[in-house]
């Protein structure tokens, strides 16, 4: 196989080569053979071009065993289009006349046509072609995108003096609401770590390490029943903060939200600038949930409707009191390592009126869907415990799980607060999109399977005995 040895131009490029021979290399879009001619729409990762065969009968030859999904180095000419013939699509003015043609790899039919819009196929066989999905205008859109706004954020936090940390995907489970994943330690027998179901711990460990101000585009790993449009692995944009309050939170994150808009999705308008403050009570009585949706015309695709959900209840009762199996005891409305609002520091610390503390715990809400959640945290470690006390932890359970949290707080840990959005609704949402799935480059299905991979799976006896594990069958 020959491979030209000129410098390859990337599509995007090729208006600045009029009148000259260049190389490109990509996928064949779209193949017209017409007799003693053959059109071709080529792309690669910068756009597509038009090329057109003719007067070489030796390249018109080896073109017709060519198919869409060819992969192919093409060296030919930039001509300028007679004014008759443009368009006003990307090189709609210019057209590749081509000289040579080297297929560097062929490709069976697709399964289906990505040239159009893949959402009305079939989930199971657009991600187990995933590969082939992602090829598609929309997807590379959606992809492309998701790494501009997370870029974007990324400068806009180094700006703000953030130190972006990553931090561990092994750890420890403790009790802090869903279920976690759990991985074998085969070193230590009967020994489990645990995936992340959000760096909390880690996070608040940082600012008691001095990183004043810690930003991680993380990974999250929840092992949640289906519910709706959730993934069992998702991405955070995680944040915290050292000697601030609710206010500076707030007013951060108010700030970047608003700077995405303008400058990744300019066509989009936000409703209310700066964005509406609606405290819990108010949200449940006037709009039945937490997460209202306040736009002024729901038609209006382009309309963003922001609003912070603040003055949240601290605690909740586990189960209704007529339940005759419920002992009554409180559970966590967001997190455990919440602080109350400052007038009830002292119910908290004394465990009282305990139905009627309010947390310093807030909500960022988008079009009727919360995008992210955060508070001010507990960063003595008496009230932890008085908050792990009222969520009905023991004394020893208290030193087992969260230990170590308790002697990092008494380390001399200022006061701190943070936040955490889920990026890929957000995404979902800038989008125009109606699923996360949409957003996400390699996702699971409804029911937390890889069809492209086929996992989970089963796997060897060898290495389910190297850690110990017998698979017990369900009956």
């Amino acid at each position: 196989m020959t491979v030209f040895k000129k410098m390859r131009i990337y599509i995007k490029d090729l208006k600045n080569h009029i009148g000259k021979e260049i190389k490109i290399a990509g996928w064949v879009d779209t193949v017209r053979h017409q007799g003693k001619m053959a059109f071709f729409d080529f792309r690669d990762t910068t756009g597509k071009i038009q090329g057109v065969v003719f007067g070489k009968p030796e390249v018109l030859e080896k073109t017709k065993e060519m198919r869409d999904e060819f992969v192919v180095e093409v060296k030919g000419i930039v001509n300028e289009r007679p004014e008759k013939a443009r368009t006003d699509v990307q090189n709609g003015d210019i057209e590749l006349e081509i000289v040579g043609i080297e297929i560097l790899n062929k490709a069976e039919t697709p399964v289906f046509d990505i040239k159009d819009d893949t959402r009305k196929i079939n989930e199971e066989t657009r991600l187990k072609y995933r590969y082939l999905d992602l090829r598609t205008d929309r997807m590379q859109k959606n992809i492309r995108n998701r790494y501009k706004v997370i870029k974007f954020i990324r400068d806009f936090m180094d700006k703000e003096n953030f130190v972006e940390v990553e931090t561990p995907m092994l750890t420890k489970s403790t009790p802090e609401g869903a279920r976690d994943y759990l991985v074998p330690a085969r070193l230590y027998p009967g020994k489990f770590f645990a995936l992340p179901q959000s760096p909390q711990q880690y996070k608040q460990l940082l600012i008691a390490s001095g990183i004043e101000k810690y930003f991680q585009i993380a990974r999250c790993m929840r092992d949640e029943d289906l519910r709706g449009d959730r993934q069992p692995e998702f991405t955070q944009l995680d944040i915290e903060m050292a000697f601030v309050s609710e206010e500076d939170v707030l007013q951060l994150n108010e700030k970047l939200l608003i700077d995405i808009i303008k400058k990744l999705y300019p066509e989009k308008r936000i409703q209310q600038v700066p964005f509406p403050r609606i405290t819990y009570k108010e949200a449940m009585e006037k709009y039945g949930n937490d997460r209202p949706d306040i736009r002024e015309n729901k038609e209006d695709s382009n309309l963003l409707v922001f609003c912070w959900v603040v003055d949240f209840p601290f605690f909740e009762k586990t189960a209704k009191s007529d339940d005759p199996q419920a002992k009554g005891e409180w559970t966590f409305t967001h997190n455990p390592f919440s602080l109350s609002k400052p007038e009830d520091i002292e119910k908290l610390k004394n465990k009282q009126d305990i139905g009627s503390i309010t947390a310093s715990q807030y909500d960022i809400v988008l079009n009727g869907s919360e995008i992210g959640g955060g508070s001010i945290r507990a960063h003595d470690p008496e009230i932890l415990r008085s908050i792990l006390n009222i969520l009905g932890h023991s004394e020893e359970k208290i030193e087992e799980n969260f230990g170590h949290m308790l002697k990092a707080l008494g380390s001399g840990t200022p006061p701190h607060g943070g936040i955490a959005w889920g990026m890929d609704r957000l995404l979902t949402m800038l989008e125009g999109e109606e699923s996360v799935r949409e957003v996400i480059a390699f996702p699971k299905t409804r029911e937390a399977r890889d069809p492209m991979m086929n996992a989970p799976a089963e796997v060897e006896k060898k290495q389910l005995d190297e850690l110990g594990i017998e698979i017990k069958k369900n009956k």
